[in-house]
């Protein structure tokens, strides 16, 4: 019989996958009917280390929220009235707890259904005692359906969407036209849409259709449409990284009627 191998004790802890938890995006039985085209979403494997699943276990049950098919109740979940943004695709939440500490007087509402990333952002609301933040792990196309009223949202943030570089796989990406309208119709009159992106085309594209969205005004449409980047939306590694090696970041900033 072989020895068991002996233990690092100065190894650092492995990566595990969280319990308990479905699949990111995978429909309940009573969510069947809620299935369409578009997707906010494309499937990542990824894993949970031990922090994040502690974060879960922590801080999960104050701030994550259930999806449901009634209208969510801003003051009820975030336990006052204020102003709220979504913010679609989170990744690992470095530029969302940014903002939210730049902002405690506003509420996020945070879409993300990969777990790690999930998981990520709860360990930097612990870390930064941030109140401001709600998180559904869910898709948020279901969740601006169902769960969003018109002219409910202050508004909404999309950075770094997946750029799908490869022109046969353009129709996969995030901002299209019946999507930016589901939104549009969610700002409230004066609330903004502002969306990043680092690679040309689809910022080209995210501008087109954006300007074709009738409830929508582009700030910056007197200097080429791409609006300076506010100053709440932090650098992050990856765009640093990209500057320095020449890239671009585009920044579009819109406001409804």
């Amino acid at each position: 019989m072989n020895p068991l191998p002996a233990t690092d004790p100065h190894a650092a802890p492995a990566a595990t996958e969280l319990p308990g938890l479905p699949e990111p995006g995978t429909p309940a039985p009573d969510d069947i009917s809620f299935r369409r085209n578009i997707r906010s979403f494309v499937r990542r494997t990824g894993r949970t280390t031990l922090g994040q699943a502690k974060a879960f276990a922590d801080v999960g049950p104050r701030f994550l929220l259930p999806y449901s098919a009634a209208s969510i109740d801003f003051s009820a979940v975030f336990q006052r009235s204020a102003s709220t943004v979504l913010e679609i695709g989170f990744g690992m939440g470095e530029a969302t707890a940014h903002i939210a500490a730049l902002k405690p007087e506003t509420n996020f509402l945070c879409c993300e259904v990969h777990t790690p990333g999930v998981g990520a952002l709860l360990k930097r609301i612990a870390a930064m005692g941030l109140e401001n933040i709600r998180i559904l792990q869910h898709d948020a196309v279901e969740v601006i359906d169902h769960m969003l009223p018109p002219a409910s949202l202050d508004g909404v943030h999309i950075f770094f969407p997946d750029p799908w570089h490869k022109k046969k796989h353009n129709k996969r990406r995030l901002i299209q036209p019946p999507l930016i309208a589901k939104l549009a119709a969610r700002l409230k009159p004066g609330g903004y849409l502002h969306c990043a992106t680092d690679w040309q085309p689809y910022a080209e594209q995210i501008l087109e259709v954006l300007g074709a969205e009738p409830l929508l005004t582009n700030t910056a449409a007197a200097d080429g449409g791409y609006a300076p980047k506010p100053d709440y939306r932090p650098l992050t590694k990856f765009e640093n990284r990209g500057i320095k090696l020449g890239h671009g970041v585009w920044d579009l900033l819109f406001t409804r009627a």
